[in-house]
């Protein structure tokens, strides 16, 4: 019984988040011809290593874009927040683009990451102003790389792990850093196996669930190893939808070692009705 609420409660959020998506972004575009740089290495092996990186890194900001298209109107939702990557607990500010008919907005929803978990406040859909939405990310058919409208940032270096091909394109600058650009290609199901205790069986139901478990990537790294920014491309399928839909997945990550405060919801706060689709 339990199971099947947390799947209807993951259903209604993707509806609510990408219903009516039928086609997506395209990459972003490189630097140029990969120029030599001793600190480039093998590029599927450093990429490999990111995540851990980030891990002995400890805490960042992190800013997050979904870009998909819809009636042949680009649709973004942003989102922004703090991550610490050590306990795999982040918050995120995630704000809804307006609907369709640019009458009304959603209110910003608050989103708390954690192993396994992804919880929502303000998510509509006859939930009380209060309360919480619960979601098991593994019982999603996307393991939360698109249900929430954010990739989790840890989630988001998780999948380099899973790198198959890549290139070394070139030295770029991102925001003031110099950084790395590399481009190339992962496997989910490698990911998952690659994976912490954490997010391994998130990405294992990503793998299962998505169109392709192959997700095109584009990634920048700073000289000490750590994703400044990373673009995923996803190829999805909504439940209202055969045809797969293409998500662009934006993770930028600054401000490292900044000062993380995540608590998680009380089972009192968390809201056990039914969620209706909006």
């Amino acid at each position: 019984m339990a199971e099947r609420q947390q799947r209807r409660w993951g259903t209604a959020v993707v509806a609510g988040l990408v219903a009516g998506i039928c086609a997506g972004a395209a990459g972003c575009s490189g630097s140029g011809a990969a120029a030599e740089d001793a600190h480039a290495g093998d590029p599927v092996e450093t990429l490999r290593r990111a995540a851990d990186t980030l891990v002995r890194t400890g805490s960042s900001q992190a800013r997050t874009s979904m870009e998909m298209a819809t009636g042949g109107t680009r649709v973004t939702i942003r989102g922004e927040g703090v991550y610490d990557y050590r306990k795999q607990l982040g918050r995120l500010r995630v704000v809804l683009p307006q609907d369709p008919a640019g009458t009304s907005e959603h209110r910003p929803i608050t989103e708390l990451l954690a192993p396994g978990a992804l919880f929502m406040k303000n998510r509509g859909a006859g939930v009380p102003a209060d309360k919480w939405v619960r979601v098991e990310t593994a019982a999603l058919s996307d393991g939360n790389l698109v249900t929430g409208g954010a990739t989790d940032p840890y989630a988001a270096a998780e999948i380099l792990r899973g790198t198959r091909t890549a290139t070394y394109v070139g030295r770029t600058e991102l925001a003031g850093t110099e950084v790395r650009h590399y481009r190339g290609t992962a496997d989910l199901a490698a990911a998952a196996e690659k994976a912490s205790a954490g997010g391994r069986d998130a990405l294992g139901a990503a793998a299962k669930g998505f169109a392709t478990a192959e997700v095109p990537f584009d990634v920048y790294l700073d000289d000490e190893g750590r994703i400044r920014k990373v673009r995923h491309r996803f190829s999805f399928v909504n439940g209202r939808h055969k045809e797969a839909v293409a998500v662009a997945s934006t993770t930028l990550l600054y401000d490292f070692g900044a000062p993380v405060d995540v608590r998680l919801p009380a089972a009192r706060d968390i809201y056990a009705g039914r969620i209706a689709e909006e």
